[in-house]
């Protein structure tokens, strides 16, 4: 059984920030505003109980201060977890947003069986050009500096990447296969407008499923946005079912005060 604090762990390895900070307490993560994730305080050991609300004020004091001087907001990436919930009243009362909230999916090695359903899938240790275009196309927000940035987050963490290209040799679909600790976690998962409901998508995954369990994992994870319904029903097809949920809470954009 996968348990929480762990798949935290492996998440946080499969996209991984380019700058950090390991308070002992919370992990700061930064890396120039690109992706809500490697942007984030991952507060991996939760404060649980009431009376510690006052080193809860000052850590996330701490934290403030360490976004402000990367010109950054103060987000928090946090679980649906009870372990959650005084923290969860601390951003409360200090008004942060809630966004963005996740749906985590994970499944086994059952069913993957199948190494055929990646013939028509290319496969690369690192993401190629067309790769990175496809993907960026989708899901990307920025240009060239971004994009750059976003390719480090990428190369952090050992992975496999798959591309399936249309009839007339066009990229249609990628995906991304991170490995951590022997397990796989599947992301940019990303369809060209003009290839979707036509079954890109779902050969990349079943291509990555397939090398993920020829490579001996335990099993993998994947993550999708709580309002993506057509998503979660796809990878519950897929053999995936639900495991938890998190989202992001924002500090509140606080504004000079104007000279009239």
């Amino acid at each position: 059984m996968l348990e929480q604090a762990h798949l935290e762990t492996l998440m946080d390895k499969a996209w991984p920030a380019v700058e950090r900070e390991d308070t002992g307490e919370w992990v700061l993560r930064a890396s120039e505003g690109v992706t809500q994730r490697a942007n984030s305080v991952w507060p991996r050991t939760i404060i649980d109980s009431a009376d510690d609300a006052p080193d809860l004020a000052a850590s996330l004091r701490s934290a403030s201060e360490w976004y402000r001087q990367r010109r950054l907001p103060l987000i928090f990436q946090v679980f649906d977890d009870p372990r959650s919930a005084a923290l969860n009243t601390m951003l409360d009362t200090q008004r942060f947003t809630k966004q963005s909230e996740t749906r985590i999916m994970v499944r086994g090695l059952e069913g993957l069986h199948a190494p055929a359903s990646s013939r028509n899938v290319e496969l690369s240790d690192e993401p190629t050009e067309e790769w990175l275009s496809v993907w960026w196309s989708v899901d990307g927000r920025g240009g060239a500096a971004e994009l750059a940035v976003a390719r480090r987050i990428l190369l952090g963490c050992p992975a496999l990447y798959a591309l399936v290209r249309d009839d007339d040799g066009v990229p249609a679909a990628v995906g991304r296969l991170a490995v951590a600790d022997g397990w796989g976690g599947i992301y940019g998962m990303a369809t060209t407008a003009t290839h979707r409901r036509r079954g890109y998508g779902s050969l990349v995954l079943a291509a990555l499923l397939d090398s993920g369990a020829e490579r001996g994992l335990q099993g993998f994870w994947l993550l999708v946005t709580a309002a993506n319904q057509g998503a979660q029903s796809l990878n519950a097809q897929a053999g995936f079912t639900n495991y938890g949920s998190y989202l992001y809470r924002q500090a509140p954009i606080r504004r000079a005060l104007s000279g009239c």
